[in-house]
Formats: C-alpha cells, structure tokens, sequence
C-alpha cells in the first residue's frame, strides 16, 4: 500500500477475495477502507465491474435492508452511551476496574489508619501493578466472551490495544492521584511506575501475550519489592525518588519496544 492508498494491485486482489494476497495485506486494505471514501469508491467500481455476482449480491442484501432502516427507531440516549463504552472497554472489564478501585481505596484507608506498611504508603506500593491488571482483563481470552470476534477485526491490533490500555488508565491514573495527594506522595514517585509497568507489559505482550506478560511483571513486582517491603518496613530502591529516572528509562524503552513492534499485535498470540 502506498502512503495514503491502496494501490489497484492490493484492491483488484482484494474485491476477487483477497486469496492472492499476503494476510498482512488483507489486514491493512481492511483497516484502511474504513476510513477512506476514495479507496471505497475505487472498490466499489472494481466489484461492479470486474465481480458481477458480488455486485449482485450486494445489491439484493441493501434492498432489503434499506426499507427496515429507513423506519428503524433513533437509538435510545442510554443505548448511545452503552455503545460509545463497548467502543473503549469489554463487559468484563467493569468488575475488574471496580476491584482495581477498591483496592486502591482499601489502601488509602490503611495509610490513614496507620495500620499499613510503616514508611511506605500502600498507594505507592500497588501503583504500578493496578493498571497492569486491567489490562490484563481487558484483553484476556478466557475473559472476553467476544474474544474470537474481536481478535478477527482488521483494528484488533496495537489500535485496540492501545484503546483499551487508555480506558483502564482514564479510570486508575485518577483514583491513584486522589490518593497520592491524601497521602502525601509526589505525584510522579507514582505516575512514572504505573506507566513505566504499563508500558512494559506492552512491550512483552508482543512476544508472549499481553495477560501472560501482565502475570509475570506482577509476579515479579510481588517478589522483589512488595515482599521485602512489608518485612523490612523500609522503601527500597524500586520506591524511592533516586530511582525515577530508571522508571523514566523503563518507560522510553517499553514504548519504543512497542512502536518498533507494533505488527506483533495482530497475531493471536498477542491475545494471550
């Protein structure tokens, strides 16, 4: 494909079913269409002349559909909203945001309470693995009902990914600087962990699947900083602020791993 279109080879090859085609090809032509007119029209004249059944079949499918949308009710103000929201996140992330929430505010109360982990607030101690674990729910396989669709569309790649990964940080970032602020922790001694951790779950996820990349970098987490925290009562070097540029360093390079691998998105066993 060229830089702003398909070329006739790629839309020739694509309206005769694509079987001359590379799938990575297929998977392009596909996310591109949606968002070029000119590239439909120039589809459209292909299949109309070159397709004749496909044409035909087109044709008898919108003629009877288009009386049913010509009468078909305006979706409700409720509906709207719901489908703007299955645009962002799947069914079963809700419960697991809501969980995410809680116990974020299950820690604050216990850094209030003074019943916590001494020194260290629990906020900043789970700050860089909560985020972690919404993304893993948003693009599980064993959670997603819908996994098979939504790993068949042309965008189920990085653009989904991505998509989902914002919504899980659109609800964690805010609740995480609440608590931040009422318990006294720089923002950044946080913020620069959490997407330090996100974006390296990312990166991983292109090689081994995003929810096995998020168990792992959790896992990790728990041994080498949780635990030793809570026992010694003591930051380690992990929490404290001469470490920020390393998280900063952390997150320059799990966001170049995943601009520079960006097609490992849309094999399936990035869905993993």
């Amino acid at each position: 494909m060229s830089v702003e279109h398909a070329s006739m080879r790629i839309i020739e090859g694509y309206a005769h079913g694509g079987t001359d085609l590379a799938a990575d090809e297929v998977w392009a032509v596909e996310a591109h269409l949606e968002a070029c007119r000119v590239c439909r029209d120039r589809l459209s004249a292909v299949v109309s002349a070159e397709v004749p059944a496909m044409a035909s079949l087109v044709d008898t499918v919108w003629s009877g559909l288009e009386p049913q949308l010509a009468v078909a009710a305006t979706m409700p103000r409720g509906r709207r909203w719901s489908a703007l929201l299955s645009r962002w996140m799947t069914p079963t992330m809700v419960p697991w945001l809501a969980m995410v929430v809680g116990v974020t505010l299950l820690a604050l109360l216990l850094d209030l309470s003074d019943t916590g982990s001494g020194e260290v607030s629990l906020v900043l101690l789970l700050a860089p693995v909560l985020p972690v674990l919404g993304v893993a729910a948003s693009w599980s396989r064993g959670l997603d009902p819908a996994y098979e669709l939504t790993a068949s569309v042309p965008r189920a790649g990085l653009y989904l990914v991505l998509r989902r990964t914002a919504s899980v940080l659109g609800v964690v970032v805010p609740v995480l600087l609440v608590g931040g602020w009422v318990t006294g922790v720089m923002v950044a001694q946080w913020l620069l962990p959490c997407l330090a951790f996100t974006s390296t779950t990312l990166a991983l996820g292109g090689v081994v699947g995003v929810t096995r990349a998020a168990v792992v970098l959790s896992t990790v987490w728990a041994g080498m900083v949780v635990a030793p925290t809570l026992a010694t009562s003591r930051a380690t070097f992990a929490l404290q602020t001469d470490g920020l540029p390393a998280w900063g360093l952390i997150l320059a390079i799990g966001i170049g791993v995943v601009i520079a691998r960006r097609g490992a998105y849309t094999v399936l066993g990035a869905h993993r």
